[in-house]
Formats: C-alpha cells, sequence, structure tokens
C-alpha cells in the first residue's frame, strides 16, 4: 500500500481522489488552505492519516506546507491537485505555477509525481518574461504546470512525473453543467499513484482518461524547461534540485 499526499483535497477532484485511496486500503494526507477548511477535510474523509494547513496564494505558507509534509514522512507518491480559477491573475501564478514548483522542491522526493493540467493549457502561452507580473491565464498557468512535470521527468529519472487533464467536471470549479464524467475526472490520477501497470508507470506524459494525449510542443521545448526553472528560482529563492 502506498502513502499519498495531495494538495487541494477539502473538496471537488482531491476530496475524491483521496477517498477513492483511502478506501483501496491506501494512506492518504490531505491539505487545506485553513483550518476551517482542514475541519472539513477531516469530515469527509475521517480515515485519512492526517491533515496539513497552508495557504497556497503565500509563498511562505506553501513553504511551511513542505516542511510539515516533510516532517510527516516520505510519500510514494505526491499529487498536486489545487488550482484556481477565476481570479485574478497574480493569485493563479502564485497557487498554479509557482506553489506546486516549490513543493517539487522542497518535498523529498516520492516515487511518484502527478500534476493536474488542463484542456486549456493548449492556448496557454509561457510568458516567460511576465511571471510575476499578475497578467498569467489560467490556461498560462496550466502550460507551466506541464512545462514543470516534463522538467521534473527530464531532471529526475528515478520519479515517475505526469500530467493530468482531469476533463471539464461537475464540480464547484467546473460548475454544475461540466458535461464530462465526474469519475473519470479523478481515476486517472488515482491510477497513476498507485498502479503497477505497465502504462502508468512512464514519465513525462500527459493523460486524459488514462491514456496518453498529444500535448503542447512548448512544453518540450527543453530551452524553456530551463528558463522556466531558473526564472521560478529566481522568484522564490528556491533552486529547483538536481
Amino acid at each position: 500500500m502506498a502513502r499519498i499526499f495531495i494538495t487541494g483535497s477539502a473538496d471537488g477532484l482531491g476530496q475524491l481522489t483521496a477517498k477513492t485511496l483511502i478506501n483501496e486500503g491506501h494512506t492518504v494526507v490531505l491539505h487545506a488552505r485553513n483550518a476551517e477548511r482542514a475541519r472539513d477535510a477531516i469530515k469527509k474523509n475521517p480515515k485519512a492519516e492526517n491533515v496539513l494547513t497552508g495557504d497556497l496564494s503565500d509563498r511562505e505558507e506553501t513553504i511551511q506546507l513542505a516542511h510539515q509534509a516533510n516532517e510527516s514522512g516520505a510519500f510514494d507518491a505526491v499529487i498536486h491537485n489545487a488550482g484556481v480559477y477565476q481570479v485574478p491573475g497574480q493569485q493563479i501564478f502564485s497557487v498554479n505555477t509557482i506553489a506546486p514548483y516549490i513543493l517539487t522542491c522542497l518535498i523529498k522526493k516520492p516515487k511518484r509525481l502527478i500534476y493536474l493540467s488542463s484542456g486549456m493549457h493548449q492556448s496557454g502561452q509561457l510568458n516567460l518574461e511576465k511571471l510575476n507580473s499578475g497578467s498569467i491565464s489560467y490556461s498560462d498557468s496550466k502550460l507551466h504546470v506541464l512545462l514543470l512535470c516534463k522538467s521534473v521527468a527530464r531532471k529526475w529519472p528515478n520519479v515517475y512525473a505526469n500530467a493530468v487533464d482531469p476533463g471539464w467536471v461537475p464540480t464547484k470549479m467546473g460548475g454544475r453543467g461540466a458535461p464530462d464524467d465526474l469519475q473519470k475526472g479523478y481515476e486517472t490520477q488515482v491510477w497513476l499513484a498507485v498502479s503497477n501497470e505497465e502504462k502508468a508507470k512512464v514519465s513525462g506524459q500527459y493523460f486524459f482518461h488514462q491514456q496518453e494525449r498529444r500535448s503542447n510542443p512548448e512544453a518540450d521545448d527543453v530551452e524553456a524547461q530551463k528558463k522556466f526553472l531558473d526564472v521560478c528560482g529566481k522568484i522564490t529563492g528556491i533552486k529547483f534540485p538536481d
């Protein structure tokens, strides 16, 4: 059985992913942005090992969250599920782009890393010169997530790092009218985190409903990956560990 940490697991896809993994017998550590949300998270998944708190829009709280995670013990998998959508660009940048970068850098290397991207990344722009300007869109941030994932896959060959498009599903973020299958929206994360199927034991891939899909080719540009890591390192003061 695996031990897994899931960011943004108080509700939505994160909560459903955690519930599925717990029901399968795995050990799950939840995450919520504050104490009130943490109480909600543990009520929804009372068999979780613990819930860690930290506001991912706050850089120092994100760093402290990584320390909490390390102090709790080693993880077999980390699922970077947390994300925001209809909020100001600076908050999108902090939560969707910078937080997974910081947590990836600071949490002890797990065996598997799963990053939630989106089909909207296809229309995203790297905008590496404007990363800290507050003009980043949601689509941009999901392209950044894919760039981070592919950077990890290239630099850490002993880790399975993959990105997931969960689809447009009926969660609080997606809205009640979202057309895609909610269950399929979280099954791929579960599968990548714990499956021993050969199709799941890959790295640097982009998945939709457990199938590899073609992603924006900009994310495969090694020079862009290097620049992205360099810019994030300068912004946060945290160098990506080789």
